[in-house]
C-alpha cells in the first residue's frame, strides 16, 4: 500500500473540501492511496467529492448507446452484456481488493445497483432509443459507486464517516448559460441530511444531482469539479483542494511545452481566462461559487501531496505580465467583410443574433476601426454552419455588393497571454508579437478586452506549437531554445560541438537560453536526434548509419516546434552554401565559416542577403575572415554608424603570415613550407595556402560587405605555386619545391637591400581595385611585425584616415575558428531574446 507524505496539518477549527478526479480513483490502491491522504490531515469537518473510476464514465455512457441501438430479439442476447458483466466486475474487484473479508454488504450493494442498471438498459433495448432522461440516471452512476466504496473503506480503517448521494440535496436547473444551483432548496436539503448525519468525513457523489422537478441530472462535463465547488459552498467550507494528477497550474501545456512551469498562485480572473482557453486547470464553472463567496481552490496532485499546489484566490499577482499561455485548438476563421458595413450601426448585433439562433458559440471576435470587417472565430464542427448562416442573414447585402464575401478559413487555433500584470504595462503586446515574428508565425487576427488581462491571437493550427513555445519563451516563462545542426564535423566543426556542449548548461542558467543539438551531418552520413545530443557526439556519431540529405536534414530542425532553429555549416561545400537561400527563406539562421557562400558566384550571394531580409532569419560568418577575429562585426560597426571605408588592406592567412615572418634567408623557402606542413599549419596540400584563392575569397567577402560588388575573378591574385607545379600529385609537390627557392631567395635580397620586408597582402583600394599577392612594406609597417600566425586587417576610412583601425590576433586554429562560429550563434540567440 502506497502511503502518502504527510501535508501539513490544517488548524482543527477548519472546514475543508476536497475534490478527487478519476485518475485519483482509478483502482482500488489508489483508493487506498486517497483514504490515508485523507486521514493524514486534521480538518473539523473534511468534505470529500469523488469522481467515477477512471474510464467508468464513458463506459457507462457507451453501455446506454449499445443498448438504444441492439437489435430487437438477438437470440444471443444483449451486445452490451459482455461489457456490462466487466464493469461489474471491476467494481466488485476493487470492493473486494479494499475491503478482504468484510466487502459482503458492499458486493451486495453494488450488485443490486448493477441489476437496476440492467434493467435500464433492457427496456432501452425495447424502446431503441436513448432518452435524455434516461442517459442522464446512466452516465452519474460511477460516482454514486465510486462514493460508496471511499465511504466503506473509511469505515473499514475505523473512521466515522457518511456518504452522500448528492441526489438526495443537490437541485440544479439548465438554462442557456450553464448549470443553475438552487441553493435556498439545496442548503435545506443539506441541514435535513445533516441533522441525520452529523459526521466529521463526508463523502459525496460528484456529477450528479436532481432538477426542480425531482428527476436525476447531472452537471454535465467538468461536473464532478463544479460538484466540488457547490458543496464546499453549501458546507461553508475555508478551502477547496483539488486534486488531480499534476503539481498545480503550469504556465502552459507540458506536452508542448516541456519546460512550463508551475505558478504558485493565480487570481480568479486568471485562472477563468486560462480555463476558458483550455489550459488543464479548473473548470471557470466551478470557480463562480468560489469567487462569490472568496473562497480559496488550491489545485493539488493526489500523487505528491506534499506539494503546495497553485492557490486560486481573489488577490492579484502583479509580480510578471503574464502567468500562462494557452492553445485552442480545433477551430475556424469566419469573416464577414464590405464597404456596406462601414458606419452602419447594428452590424455586429446581426450578425451574432445570426450565430446565436443557430447556436453557433463564439470564441473569439475581431474588428478593425474602419468597421471594414468582422471576425470571428468558432469551433471547426461550426464554421460551415456558421458560413451559411451569416451568408443567409446578410443574402440581400450580398447581392447588392455591399457585403462582398463571407469567408470561412479552417485549421485555425488561438493563443492567449493570460495575466493580471499586463493591466496598465506597455509593451506586453509587443513582446507577444515581436516573439510570434521572429518565429516567423502569422497573425490571422488579435483580440484584446478592455481589462487588459488576456491577449489573444488567431493563427494557423500547424505553427500552433511552435508559435506557444515562442511566446512562452518570449516572457521568460521557460528558455529561449534553438534547435540546432551542424553541418561538417571535422577539425572546426568538431572543436565547435566540444564548445557548445561544454557551455550549453551555464548558457541556460545564466542566459534563459537552451542550445539544443538535434543533427549532425557529414559528407557521408547524418545523426537525426529528436530528443537532443547532449553527451558523447563522436560515438553517437559514429555509429549513425542515415545517409547525409540535406532535405531530411532541415526537415528534421524544423520539426521539431522549437521557436528558434540555426544551422551552422562547418564544411568547405558549394553545394552546402547553394541551401542557404532556401533555409534562410524558410526561417532557418545560418552561421558559418564556409567561404563559399560570402565568396561565391555573386547571384547565390544576393540570394542569401534577399532571403534573409525577406523572411527575417540571420545570416553570419564572422569567422570566415580572421577565425575568431572581431573583422566582420567592426566593418559592419563603422558602415551602421555612418563611416565610409576607403581602402581595406590585410593579411588573411595564418598560414602565409607564419612562412614571412619565418623566412629570414637562413633556410630555404621550401624548408618552412615542409616545417610548416608538419606543424599543421597548412593545408594538407600546401598549394591551397600557397595559391591566393583562399586570401581572395577573403577581400571579396569583406569587399562585399563594404558594398562593393566584387567577386572572385576580379581580383588579381598572384599565387606562389609556379605553374610547372600546379597540376603535379601532392608529393611530387613537395618533391619538387625547392625549384622556387632561388627565385624566393632573389626577392628577399632586394626587399632587404631597400630596408624592407616581404609579406603576403590583400589590398582593397578607394577605386575598388582588389589584389592578392607577395609586397614589400617598410620594417616599420604595422604588418611587418606580427606575431608567428597572426592575422591583422587595417580598414581606413573617412573617420580612420591619418590613423586606420586595425584588428589583429589569431587568424587560424580550430579552437579559436570554432569560438568565432560560436560567437555567431550567440549574437543570434541575444537578438531572439536570450539575455546574453
Amino acid at each position: 500500500m502506497s502511503s502518502p507524505a504527510v501535508a501539513v496539518k490544517a488548524p482543527s477549527a477548519r472546514t475543508v473540501a476536497h475534490k478527487f478526479g478519476g485518475t485519483s480513483v482509478a483502482d482500488a490502491e489508489r483508493y487506498r492511496h486517497v483514504a490515508q491522504l485523507l486521514l493524514a490531515r486534521e480538518e473539523a469537518v473534511q468534505v470529500t467529492v469523488v469522481s467515477a473510476m477512471k474510464g467508468v464514465t464513458d463506459a457507462l455512457i457507451d453501455l446506454a448507446r449499445a443498448a438504444a441501438a441492439a437489435p430487437a430479439g438477438d437470440a444471443a442476447g444483449p451486445a452490451w452484456r459482455e461489457r456490462w458483466h466487466e464493469l461489474r466486475a471491476r467494481h466488485r474487484g476493487a470492493a473486494v481488493s479494499l475491503l478482504g473479508e468484510h466487502a459482503g454488504g458492499a458486493v451486495e450493494w453494488l450488485d443490486q445497483r448493477f441489476e437496476e442498471l440492467a434493467q435500464v438498459l433492457d427496456a432501452v433495448g425495447v424502446i431503441g432509443s436513448l432518452p435524455e432522461e434516461v442517459l442522464q440516471r446512466v452516465q452519474g452512476l460511477g460516482e454514486v459507486y465510486s462514493a460508496r466504496l471511499l465511504g466503506e473503506h473509511l469505515r473499514a480503517l475505523g473512521e466515522d464517516c457518511a456518504v452522500l448521494d448528492a441526489r438526495d440535496v443537490l437541485v440544479v436547473s439548465h438554462g442557456e448559460l450553464g448549470v443553475d444551483v438552487d441553493w435556498e432548496r439545496s442548503r435545506q436539503r443539506l441541514r435535513d441530511w445533516r441533522q441525520a448525519n452529523p459526521q466529521k468525513r463526508v463523502v459525496v457523489t460528484g456529477f450528479v444531482a436532481r432538477d426542480p422537478q425531482d428527476r436525476i441530472t447531472t452537471l454535465g462535463r467538468n461536473g464532478s469539479d463544479y460538484s466540488g465547488a457547490i458543496f464546499a459552498a453549501l458546507f461553508d467550507a475555508d478551502e477547496l483542494h483539488i486534486w488531480t494528477d499534476v503539481d498545480g497550474v503550469l504556465s502552459a501545456d507540458p506536452r508542448v511545452v516541456p519546460e512550463a512551469v508551475q505558478l504558485e498562485s493565480l487570481s480568479y480572473d486568471e485562472a477563468c481566462e486560462l480555463a476558458y482557453f483550455g489550459a488543464k486547470v479548473v473548470h471557470p464553472q466551478t470557480m463562480s461559487p468560489a469567487i462569490e463567496r472568496g473562497l480559496p481552490i488550491i489545485i493539488r496532485n493526489t500523487f505528491q501531496p506534499d506539494h503546495p499546489g497553485t492557490r486560486i484566490t481573489a488577490e492579484r499577482d502583479f509580480s510578471g505580465p503574464v502567468k500562462g499561455l494557452t492553445l485552442s485548438p480545433n477551430l475556424s476563421l469566419v469573416n464577414l467583410e464590405g464597404t456596406g458595413l462601414i458606419g452602419v450601426p447594428g452590424t455586429a448585433e446581426r450578425v451574432f443574433a445570426a450565430l446565436r439562433n443557430s447556436k453557433v458559440s463564439v470564441v473569439m471576435i475581431s474588428q478593425g476601426s474602419s468597421e471594414h470587417s468582422i471576425c470571428c472565430v468558432v469551433k471547426q464542427e461550426d464554421a460551415a454552419r456558421a458560413q451559411a448562416t451569416l451568408v443567409n442573414a446578410f443574402a440581400h447585402e450580398l447581392a447588392a455588393g455591399q457585403v462582398q464575401r463571407v469567408q470561412h478559413v479552417p485549421g485555425i487555433s488561438v493563443l492567449a497571454a493570460v495575466g493580471d500584470g499586463m493591466a496598465g504595462q506597455p509593451g506586453v503586446a509587443a513582446r507577444l508579437f515581436e516573439s510570434l515574428g521572429r518565429a516567423q508565425v502569422n497573425i490571422r487576427a488579435i483580440a484584446q478586452g478592455s481589462s487588459e488581462r488576456n491577449i489573444s491571437v488567431a493563427i494557423d493550427s500547424d505553427q500552433a506549437t511552435l508559435a506557444l513555445r515562442a511566446a512562452h519563451a518570449g516572457f521568460y516563462l521557460s528558455p529561449q531554445t534553438f534547435a540546432v545542426g551542424v553541418i561538417g564535423p571535422g577539425n572546426v566543426g568538431a572543436a565547435l560541438l566540444d564548445q557548445l556542449l561544454a557551455a550549453r548548461g551555464g548558457l541556460l542558467e545564466r542566459a534563459n537560453l537552451d542550445l539544443r543539438l538535434r543533427a549532425i551531418a557529414s559528407r557521408g552520413r547524418q545523426l537525426l536526434e529528436p530528443r537532443g545530443i547532449e553527451d558523447d557526439w563522436r560515438g553517437r556519431f559514429a555509429t549513425a548509419t542515415d545517409k547525409v540529405d540535406l532535405d531530411r536534414f532541415a526537415a528534421h530542425l524544423l520539426d521539431s516546434h522549437l521557436p528558434h532553429v540555426v544551422i551552422v555549416d562547418c564544411s568547405a561545400s558549394p553545394e552546402v552554401a547553394e541551401r542557404y537561400p532556401q533555409w534562410l527563406a524558410a526561417g532557418i539562421h545560418v552561421v558559418t565559416p564556409n567561404k563559399q557562400a560570402g565568396a561565391g558566384p555573386l547571384a547565390r550571394y544576393e540570394a542569401i542577403r534577399e532571403a534573409a531580409a525577406a523572411s527575417g532569419a540571420r545570416f553570419r560568418y564572422e569567422a570566415t575572415v580572421g577565425a575568431g577575429l572581431p573583422v566582420i562585426s567592426t566593418l559592419r560597426d563603422l558602415l551602421d554608424t555612418g563611416d565610409a571605408v576607403t581602402s581595406i588592406e590585410g593579411i588573411f592567412s595564418g598560414t602565409l603570415a607564419w612562412l614571412f615572418n619565418k623566412y629570414d634567408g637562413s633556410v630555404p623557402f621550401s624548408q618552412l613550407v615542409t616545417e610548416a606542413r608538419g606543424l599543421g599549419y597548412t593545408e594538407p596540400d600546401p598549394r591551397d595556402d600557397l595559391s591566393g584563392t583562399d586570401v581572395a575569397r577573403k577581400l571579396v567577402i569583406l569587399a562585399r560587405e563594404a558594398g562593393r560588388k566584387l567577386s572572385l575573378e576580379d581580383v588579381q591574385v598572384e599565387s606562389l605555386v609556379p605553374e610547372s607545379l600546379r597540376q603535379a600529385s601532392v608529393d611530387d609537390f613537395m618533391a619538387r619545391l625547392p625549384e622556387v627557392d632561388a627565385a624566393f631567395d632573389a626577392r628577399l635580397k632586394a626587399a632587404r637591400a631597400a630596408g624592407k620586408v616581404l609579406r603576403y597582402v590583400a589590398r582593397l583600394d578607394a577605386e575598388g581595385r582588389a589584389s592578392v599577392g607577395l609586397v614589400e612594406l617598410p620594417e616599420e609597417h604595422a604588418f611587418a611585425n606580427l606575431r608567428l600566425t597572426d592575422n591583422i586587417v587595417q580598414f581606413t576610412t573617412r573617420r580612420y584616415c591619418a590613423n586606420p583601425l586595425i584588428v589583429q590576433g589569431p587568424g587560424a586554429g580550430p579552437e579559436v575558428t570554432a569560438a568565432g562560429v560560436f560567437a555567431d550563434v550567440l549574437r543570434i540567440a541575444a537578438g531572439r531574446g536570450a539575455r546574453l
